[in-house]
Parts: structure tokens; C-alpha cells; sequence
């Protein structure tokens, strides 16, 4: 009864990990018996630790929204993209989202851009960042609707709490005045405080005349670029030479 009691205390204060070690102690008495005291504590502590690293870890992917599910350690370095594996393997230190530097990914579409960037955005969470997903479409409408019901400062103080922000798919469609000044905010909101990833098919090149505003374009690009990782990807469509249909499978 008193065991029971417990149990069922400790669950209330949310404690779950500590419960369920010395659930397992209890029912498995003769497995302990050899340890004292303080190493059966030790165990049951290790164990609520590691539960709530877990369920961390699980809100911080829920939260980052990716695309999809990416890993660093399943990124294919056979495809001739010019992604190098000591780049990546450079970047998995999270050394640069620690001095809050940028990254940009370029390359035609199909060539891994994605991937990559939610590959380095889950392994960020693994170490702990706040990560957060944006196809850039959808940000900027998230914004239009934050300007019409009232909730545009909050939600750009929860863009600017996020460890690193992902905006994929960035240069797609043309800029209004008002997404060109939402950037900007954005921008100066992280610049020197946390890190940025953004996708695009667009060439670094065209990125200023794309923003169509010499001021506001050396605004933004000033603070996205001047101390950014910078990979740009090569080559024809994963999507196209890793795809499973055969002639025969296309539908006549």
C-alpha cells in the first residue's frame, strides 16, 4: 500500500521517470538486492533525467515543425551536388548557432536544400536549440494574418527567441512592401542573437535585385549575409534519379 502510494505521488508531481525506476525496483526485488541504497536512488534519478531529456527532445520537434524527416547521419554524399562531408560534419559542432552565425543554401530545385537544412535543424534540437520551420510562403502569410488580428509583436518575439530559424524555398514569389519590411524586422531581430537558414533556388547574385528596394535589400542582406555559411549545391534532381516508378509504373 505504501509503495502504491508513492507511485502514485510521485506521478502527481510528474515525476514519471522516478516512478516507473522504482516501480521496476519494487517488482524486481531480487535485481537489487545487491545494491545499497544510494546506487538504487542513483539509478531511479538517472532514469527521471533521462525521461525528461526525452520528453524535451520531443517538444522541441513538435515545435520545429519540419518538412521533413531529416538526419545528418542519413544525408547522401554519393549524389554529385558538392555537398562535402567534412562541411557537414563541421557543422554538426552547432559551434556556429552558439556564436550566432547564418546559413544560406542555394542550388536548382530538387538538390537536397530541405533536407539538409531540417538534417542540421533536428540535430540542433538533439543538442537542445529551439528550432522553428518556415516554408517562406507560409511565413509571410502567418504575418499578413498576425497584422490583422493583433498578434504581429508576439509572434515576432517567438521568431526571436528561436535558436534557428528555417525559411525555405526563399526568392519564389515577388515581395510586397509590407513582407519586405516584415523581413527586415526579422532580420534585426536575430542579427548577433541567434541563427538563420534560408533555402533558395535563386543565386546569391540575385538576391538584391529580387528584393527590388536598394535601402531595405542592403538592410536585410547585411544582416543575413555578412557572417553566413554559404554552400551552394549543384546538379540535376534527387527527386528525379532517386525516384522507385519505372516506365512501366506510370499511369497511360
Amino acid at each position: 500500500m505504501l509503495e502504491t502510494q508513492s507511485l502514485h505521488q510521485l506521478r502527481q508531481l510528474k515525476l514519471t521517470g522516478l516512478a516507473d525506476a522504482l516501480e521496476m525496483q519494487f517488482n524486481q526485488p531480487n535485481t537489487y538486492d545487491e545494491l545499497c541504497f544510494a546506487e538504487r536512488i542513483g539509478l531511479a534519478i538517472q532514469q527521471e533525467m533521462s525521461s525528461r531529456q526525452d520528453k524535451r527532445l520531443q517538444r522541441l520537434l513538435r515545435a520545429a515543425k519540419f518538412k521533413v524527416t531529416a538526419r545528418v547521419e542519413d544525408i547522401d554524399y554519393s549524389h554529385p551536388r558538392g555537398l562535402k562531408q567534412r562541411t557537414v560534419a563541421g557543422l554538426q559542432s552547432n559551434d556556429w548557432i552558439a556564436r550566432h552565425q547564418n546559413m544560406v543554401l542555394t542550388g536548382p530545385t530538387g538538390c537536397g536544400k530541405t533536407y539538409l537544412a531540417c538534417a542540421l535543424g533536428h540535430h540542433a534540437c538533439h543538442q537542445g536549440y529551439r528550432v522553428r520551420y518556415y516554408r517562406a510562403t507560409r511565413l509571410f502569410e502567418q504575418l499578413i494574418i498576425s497584422h490583422g488580428d493583433g498578434s504581429y509583436l508576439k509572434l515576432l518575439e517567438q521568431i526571436a527567441k528561436t535558436d534557428l530559424l528555417i525559411i525555405d524555398d526563399w526568392g519564389l514569389e515577388p515581395l510586397s512592401q509590407s513582407q519586405k519590411n516584415d523581413l527586415l524586422e526579422i532580420m534585426e531581430d536575430r542579427h548577433n542573437c541567434k541563427s538563420t537558414i534560408v533555402t533558395s533556388q535563386l543565386p546569391l547574385t540575385k538576391w538584391h535585385e529580387f528584393i527590388n528596394d536598394p535601402t531595405l535589400a542592403d538592410a536585410i542582406l547585411d544582416r543575413l549575409l555578412h557572417n553566413a555559411h554559404k554552400l551552394s549545391l549543384k546538379g540535376e534532381s534527387m527527386r528525379k534519379v532517386l525516384t522507385s516508378l519505372t516506365e512501366g509504373d506510370h499511369l497511360t
